[in-house]
């Protein structure tokens, strides 16, 4: 339900309507357009999101698309419907180009089978579309290429042309002779050629010699300086002629009509493949918009919801970019927590724009189009949008800008819910303010009971109040530089704005002694109150910035940390590689010592103990040992060189200066430190065993004894090290700040409340507190369950219990930490 009547006009979609129409091939796909309307069907919303999804894709990846002839034939095979009627040859050669189209549109988009093709939903939508191919090849026996009805349609027609092939040959020879004769008498020009007049062959000729060739006058130019006689020799040939082509129509009217009876069958089906291509050409529309307007389609979930980062409004983007400006993106949340926010701030600052961007938008979505946001944006749907902008005062209806206010307001109490989104700019304005804003605040709360969502634009003080009071209500500020005193155009979300009025008025220029006056009259409390809100808003904008930075910090240092954890796996498992080859050379070597031991034995035994055989085998066996010495000790060193860099590798945490670096001579311009230190300084001079160091913005002399040089290399690792490390204090020091002891995962799935508790928990360890409480709700039962179930786990945790009855009791848990 859309409200009022003129909502398309209220939020700029009626120019949108415009520019897909603009976008369509045919009027197949201008009606479409024509009768789009919104809703809130989830399915069909996002069939119609999907489908343009996928021919965007098309669109950018696909260059044989066909979209040659979007030709709308209906009205002519509305009109053959009656027996005795025929479809004409234009309308005739347009049907067969156009079914061709459709048959290859649907060739392209079945290309490969349901389950591996690129574009499923389009796939569904042209699966049972008819594409006549019998058809297509019966057009082409009766037409040409260039849309004539061929010779061959019918043996008669072909018989009728030839004759007249052959009277128009002789026609031909016997004017040209005639010509040639009447310019060798100099009665026409020599460069006259003879023409047609009424479908007959004539002869130009100036009207003073006119009689002096036979024949009939049938026309004059406009100056009335020639004429156009046709000779007497050809006259009965020319009549032969029009029979002909009398006889000619006659049987392009038979065949046409037999063609006709054979179509007529097939009408029906013909026009539900019609229906096919107007859906086609709608939906290119839509995909060529959004590419235009860089829309996407976003996640979209059956439920009330708006979650957009970066969306812009459509309109003042395509203007913007025409002009070569770059235009503010809006991000705004509506939650069930957060339902109705109250953006305030001042004139001019993007107010009523950030309120047509949500209006149109959603109604974009709605309608099944893409709309301008980031990725990672959500979008719900509504049953109701009700809308109130813009002076709707009428003389006509006696209806002041303020009663046309009310009346809209009174529709809105009655008729919104828990479905419904409500954009109301300028709330309570048009009267007194006093009473204005009592009864904005009235009918505010109203819409907050019914569960309403909403975006409503004011100036007035209680509102913000209200909102700051009342859950399921959040002010938000249109940002505002104070120093160059213009608009920022940025939604903040949280605070409420200040109009800036003082400022405003004096960068337009109103005298000082006014404006001093003015502030005078409503009291410094309220001009500082305007201030404390734009310092708590340049606050929250310095401290998000920070906030911003820790994060990417703490992603650096996890990201080192990952490479340095992945790095020393590698070593340890390299080690162990080389232990288990050097364990398995020594089994080698030693079961090869055994074996010679027994052989020797073996002979010594065989030769009875001969000296010269025993000293023998005693001196291969003394050759056997010197070789397994050597190769031992080749093997010891082999491994060791091996084993040791990756034990230095491993010992990176803690790095040595090597020797040759202790023994180098330091100079001017070296990186240094004191022997015992961690400071690193630069050497400025060096006079008489003595040296001048810069420690920063310290100079210190002292010893060269005392000083050892410093690489190039340990002077990074250094200092990686020592922003690592206070990265990791300022954060520290940021959690304990800005930690919370109490969380509320009310109206959270069960996996994300768990998942918010268990970094909650990990929180609450890591900056050392020993209470923290947990506000779940009673209800089933069920959130409160998951939550204890994992509690009974939970490192740190001593014990939990539920809070005393006098504060929330079973609903809340009160955790105890070790």
């Amino acid at each position: 339900m859309i409200y009022p009547e003129n909502f398309e006009t209220k939020t700029g979609f009626d120019k949108i309507r415009q520019l897909l129409t603009a976008k369509c091939l045919s009027p197949l796909g201008e009606e479409k357009v024509e009768s789009m309307t919104f809703s809130s069907d989830y399915v069909f919303i996002t069939e119609s999101l999907s489908q343009t999804e996928e021919f965007i894709r098309i669109a950018r990846e696909e260059d044989d698309f066909p979209t040659n002839y979007f030709l709308d034939v209906r009205p002519s095979l509305r009109n053959i419907r009656v027996e005795g009627t025929w479809i004409d040859e234009g309308a005739l050669f347009d049907l067969r180009r156009s079914l061709q189209t459709i048959r290859d549109i649907v060739g392209f988009l079945k290309k490969k089978d349901e389950e591996n093709t690129p574009y499923p939903h389009l796939y569904i939508l042209a699966g049972e579309v008819v594409v006549f191919p019998q058809l297509t090849s019966k057009i082409d026996d009766i037409l040409d290429k260039f849309g004539r009805i061929k010779d061959s349609a019918s043996s008669e027609l072909n018989r009728i042309r030839k004759d007249m092939a052959y009277i128009s040959g002789g026609i031909s020879k016997s004017l040209n002779a005639i010509l040639r004769m009447a310019q060798n008498e100099g009665l026409v020009e020599k460069d006259v050629t003879p023409t047609m007049r009424d479908g007959r062959l004539v002869i130009p000729v100036a009207p003073a010699f006119k009689r002096r060739i036979k024949g009939i006058v049938h026309d004059e130019s406009a100056s009335g300086k020639t004429v156009f006689i046709e000779p007497d020799e050809v006259v009965e040939a020319n009549n032969r002629i029009r029979e002909l082509e009398s006889k000619e129509r006659r049987e392009i009217i038979k065949i046409l009509v037999a063609f006709t009876d054979i179509l007529r069958p097939f009408v029906p089906d013909i026009l539900q493949s019609y229906e096919f291509l107007a859906m086609i050409d709608f939906i290119r529309a839509k995909a060529t918009l959004a590419i235009d307007i860089d829309a996407i389609k976003p996640p979209v979930e059956n439920k009330r919801l708006i979650r957009w980062y970066r969306a812009v409004h459509p309109l003042l983007f395509l203007s913007h970019r025409r002009q070569n400006k770059q235009i503010t993106p809006l991000d705004i949340e509506l939650e069930e927590n957060n339902r109705l926010l109250i953006i305030s701030g001042p004139n001019a600052g993007g107010k009523s724009v950030c309120l047509k961007t949500v209006g149109l938008l959603q109604y974009m979505l709605q309608c099944g189009m893409p709309i301008p946001l980031a990725e990672n944006s959500k979008a719900g749907i509504f049953d109701r949008i009700f809308i109130d902008i813009g002076d709707e005062q009428s003389i006509e209806n006696d209806l002041s800008t303020y009663s046309s206010h009310l009346t809209n307001m009174k529709f809105f109490v009655r008729n919104c819910d828990r479905k419904t989104i409500l954009l109301i700019d300028e709330f309570g304005g048009g009267t007194e303010p006093r009473i204005g804003g009592a009864i904005a605040e009235s009918i505010l709360k109203r819409f907050n009971e019914k569960g309403a969502f909403g975006v409503i634009t004011t100036h007035y003080q209680n509102l913000k109040h209200f909102a700051n009071e009342n859950e399921g209500v959040i002010n938000g500020a249109m940002l505002y530089d104070r120093h160059l005193m213009q608009p920022l155009f940025t939604l903040s979300i949280g605070n409420p704005g200040s109009s800036f009025a003082i400022e405003i008025a004096r960068k337009i220029g109103l005298p000082e002694d006014v404006i001093a006056d003015a502030s005078e009259i409503v009291g410094g409390d309220y001009i500082n109150m305007d201030k404390y809100l734009q310092d708590i808003v340049r606050d929250k904008r310095y401290w998000e910035t920070k906030r911003q930075n820790i994060r990417q910090k703490e992603k650096r240092l996890e990201e080192i940390t990952e490479t340095y954890e992945a790095g020393l796996q590698a070593v340890e498992k390299q080690r162990k590689e080389i232990l288990r080859q050097a364990k398995a050379d020594a089994e080698r070597i030693l079961s090869e010592a055994n074996a010679r031991i027994e052989n020797t034995v073996r002979s010594i035994r065989e030769s009875q103990a001969d000296r010269e055989k025993t000293k023998q085998a005693r001196q291969v066996l003394n050759e056997f040992k010197s070789t397994l010495d050597n190769e031992d000790s080749f093997s010891d060193d082999k491994i060791i060189r091996t084993i040791q860099p990756l034990k230095e590798k491993e010992r990176n945490s803690k790095p040595k200066v090597a020797e040759t670096q202790k023994q180098q001579a330091i100079a001017v311009g070296d990186n240094v430190r004191i022997k015992g230190q961690i400071s690193i300084g630069r050497v400025l001079d060096i006079q008489k065993g003595s040296a001048t160091i810069a420690f920063g913005m310290i100079k210190s002399t002292t010893k060269l004894a005392t000083l050892e040089y410093v690489s190039k290399n340990q002077v990074k690792r250094d200092t990686k090290i020592s922003l690592a490390s206070v990265a990791a204090s300022d954060d520290m020091h940021e959690k304990k700040l800005n930690f919370k002891q109490d969380i509320d995962v009310r109206g959270m799935r069960g996996d994300e409340a768990l998942q918010s508790v268990m970094y909650f928990i990990d929180d609450a360890v890591l900056v050392g507190v020993s209470r923290v409480r947990i506000l779940h709700g009673t209800g089933t039962g069920a959130l409160r369950q998951i939550i204890r179930d994992y509690l009974r786990t939970a490192p740190g945790v001593r014990n939990y219990q539920d809070e005393h009855v006098q504060f929330g009791g079973a609903g809340i848990t009160v955790v105890d930490m070790d």
